[in-house]
């Protein structure tokens, strides 16, 4: 059996994931499809945005404050509009971008309390505030749209004049720009630091800036007399959170049942099946604590070599396992003796442990 060791990280320069967004991917180059692939909804998963790669650079964590700073910022100058103008429209913009930027306080607080080292009580760290920081998130997004609708059928059953129209229109060009910026500075530290997570999380910042492009329908409605126009327009800024939540939903739930993409487990059983001296893979587990990916493997070895050197194969496992499975940092590998004719199961003695 080889217990988990200490490695230095190996960089890994195009790790394997399944975002459709990753450099390098071929797609349609027409308009429709490349508007529909910038207004993809992207998720809020905790995990997601504090990645590896986030943790080892000091860049991803002044990413996260300075996108705090400009999104609030932006929300706070549209927060000013809607208190003067009563557009519905810009306050579900205002508060998406407020939810958005608030994010980034449970997250930074699940990364700071993330580096903290294992305790007894703790024994696998305290990687799960990600996950905690994940279910606030949902929450505040859940919120935002509650209140986004609760204002837009409000106004829909008692219609009242927007005022302060063009005040409203720069508004939403305020909102663009923001999201626009903070969508280009964080894809572009992410992808200096080799973030994926911080690339998505800037799309989806580029999402929400085109929710604020769509307030300016709302005040171009106004301006005609349409008093509908504007809560209209809130609703349709309502069903866009309502995406980003049953992503970022869907995500949270997916990570706090420790699920993980099944080509990694495919990828971990092609590797070990590579490695010298090993006959075949058992059982074979990932799971994720936090941002970090851990590993149970039990293989399959000849029966006639030295627990030495039974040792020495479960230790290049997973050293390999460490060089081809992104975000994973150890792993706990037993070797199995393969069985020999006639000779009784090794594991008999815990059959009746076994789980029906």
């Amino acid at each position: 059996m080889s217990d988990p060791h200490r490695h230095h990280p190996h960089p890994l320069p195009h790790p394997p994931h399944d975002d459709e967004h990753a450099p390098g991917r071929h797609s349609p180059a027409g308009p429709w499809h490349r508007l529909a692939h910038r207004l993809t909804p992207h998720s809020h998963e905790s995990a997601d945005k504090l990645d590896p790669a986030l943790e080892s650079s000091a860049r991803g964590l002044r990413a996260l404050w300075v996108s705090l700073a400009v999104l609030g910022a932006t929300a706070a100058a549209q927060a000013a509009v809607v208190l003067v103008s009563g557009s519905v429209a810009l306050l579900g913009d205002t508060v998406h971008n407020t939810a958005d930027a608030l994010t980034a306080v449970p997250l930074g607080i699940a990364f700071v309390l993330g580096r903290r080292a294992a305790t007894r009580r703790f024994t696998y760290g305290y990687g799960r505030a990600e996950d905690l920081a994940g279910v606030v998130i949902v929450l505040t997004i859940a919120a935002s749209a509650v209140l986004a609708a609760w204002t837009a059928v409000d106004r829909l059953l008692d219609p009242r004049p927007v005022s302060h129209v063009p005040a409203v229109a720069v508004a939403a060009v305020v909102g663009f720009a923001g999201n626009e910026w903070v969508a280009r500075y964080r894809i572009r530290v992410g992808r200096e630091i080799g973030s994926a997570a911080l690339v998505a999380d800037g799309l989806h910042a580029r999402t929400d800036g085109y929710t604020s492009l769509a307030v300016l329908l709302g005040a171009g409605g106004a301006a005609l007399g349409w008093r509908l126009a504007d809560p209209l327009v809130g609703l349709a800024i309502t069903a866009a959170i309502v995406l980003v939540l049953r992503d970022a939903a869907r995500e949270v739930f997916r990570r706090l049942m420790d699920a993980v993409d099944p080509a990694l487990v495919d990828r971990a059983e092609r590797v070990l099946r590579e490695v010298p001296g090993v006959c075949g893979v058992g059982e074979l587990r990932l799971r994720w604590i936090g941002h970090r990916l851990r590993a149970e493997v039990a293989l399959v070895v000849d029966g006639e070599v030295t627990v030495r050197q039974a040792h020495r194969i479960a230790v290049e496992a997973e050293h390999a396992l460490l060089h081809a499975v992104p975000r994973l940092t150890a792993a706990l590998v037993h070797a199995d003796p393969a069985p020999a004719p006639g000779e009784a199961d090794p594991h008999l003695g815990l059959a009746h442990h076994a789980t029906a």
